[in-house]
């Protein structure tokens, strides 16, 4: 056993701000070895992203108590057993969804539904079944398997990516969520052509990754819309080529005005039904429209049915831009290096682990695109 410093969300929904109601609280906690097919892990990087603020205010419950935190970058310090293709020393980024490699959804390429992954996030474990951190009145969850805002985690080797010595620990945590899903989202669940428009609705740092991917894919029209003007700027300097309020009473028809009938995708990455609907209204006849945002699980939209028939439109899903983590992290790291993917626009600003709860609040406030949490080394 080794006795570490974690941030445990042990009650959901407490008042904002949080550096008053301090949800998350800095404990020291016992982490247990990695068990066969798991890795310790020391944490580098961890970003703070929405899908962590969901679990905070109750949006999206998760088995309490938790060790939150799921978009990472680390350093492995030892391996279990059966596991001989990482060494300590190794860089690695997590992926908050473990993929078993044999279930259907895996076999189809399709990583994002892995079952036994899935269910192992649904309960607060590792790939394996088992908890590995503790406190003394008993076991603390996983969350998405990776535990990231924590001095060290223990991961199972599926739920982690090994990455190159060339690229900073900062940056590489970006690709654990952001960048694997809102560029992948446009480069696997869309499949954008050269040419075609794309409009992305929510401007976080999912949002801005899919600008970022549209631009990378060579489209020929990417609109971004968010309520916030501030990242209609950041939007315009990552390469979108219009900006529109959401807002804006005409927003649906000065797009589809624009575009000459509306978009071709159309992606919704603010997690609520309004925009979905808002983003279905401004894609054009037999485009396609898909959401990733994540809303609370009781949230429904509504879009006219005749459509989908009439127009032959298409509605998807994204859950973690469709990625295979093993091939697609690599993929989007190459297309920074070169230049053609520039992530490390997505960093705000960092800090340690002590500022969580403020980190928090700013960006629940839409103050930050990503804040990233640095460990002492």
């Amino acid at each position: 056993m080794m006795r570490i410093r974690s941030a445990i969300l042990r009650q959901s929904g407490l008042p904002r701000p949080y550096a008053t109601s301090r949800p998350l609280s800095i404990e020291t906690v016992e982490l247990a070895p990695p068990g066969p097919g798991e890795v310790l892990v020391r944490i580098a990087a961890a970003g703070v992203c929405h899908s962590d603020l969901s679990g905070i205010n109750g949006d999206r419950p998760r088995p309490l108590p938790v060790a939150l935190g799921h978009e990472a970058s680390a350093v492995v310090e030892e391996v279990g057993a059966g596991v001989d293709d990482l060494r300590r020393g190794d860089p690695v980024v997590m992926s908050f969804v473990p993929t078993c490699g044999t279930c259907a959804f895996c076999a189809e390429g399709r990583a994002a539904l892995c079952e036994p992954g899935n269910a192992a996030n649904g309960a607060g474990t590792l790939l394996g079944g088992g908890r590995r951190f503790s406190c003394d009145d008993g076991s603390i969850n996983h969350h998405c398997g990776v535990c990231a805002f924590s001095e060290y985690s223990v991961v199972h080797r599926r739920s982690i990516v090994k990455i190159g010595h060339d690229i900073s620990l900062t940056h590489a945590a970006l690709f654990g969520c952001a960048v694997m899903t809102g560029v992948g989202t446009v480069m696997n669940t869309c499949k954008v052509r050269p040419g075609q428009s794309v409009a992305v609705i929510g401007l976080g740092g999912v949002g801005l990754s899919a600008v970022l991917g549209a631009v990378a894919s060579g489209a020929g029209r990417v609109i971004a819309i968010d309520l916030n003007p501030a990242k209609l700027a950041i939007a315009q300097d990552l390469g979108a080529t219009d900006g529109f309020l959401a807002s804006d009473p005409d927003l649906v028809p000065q797009i589809r005005a624009l575009t000459g009938g509306g978009v071709d995708h159309a992606i919704e990455l603010a997690g609520a039904a309004r925009a979905f609907e808002t983003a279905y209204a401004f894609t054009r006849r037999g485009g396609m429209t898909v959401t990733g945002g994540l809303p609370a699980p009781a949230t429904q939209f509504a879009v006219p049915a005749v459509s989908l028939v009439a127009e032959e439109r298409i509605v998807m899903g994204a859950y973690m831009g469709s990625c295979v983590p093993s091939r697609d992290i690599p993929r989007y790291i190459a297309l920074f290096q070169a230049g053609k993917l520039p992530v490390d626009k997505l960093l705000s600003s960092t800090g340690p682990l002590e500022g969580i709860n403020e980190a928090f609040d700013r960006l629940d406030r839409g103050e930050v695109i990503r804040h990233v949490i640095t460990m002492a080394a």
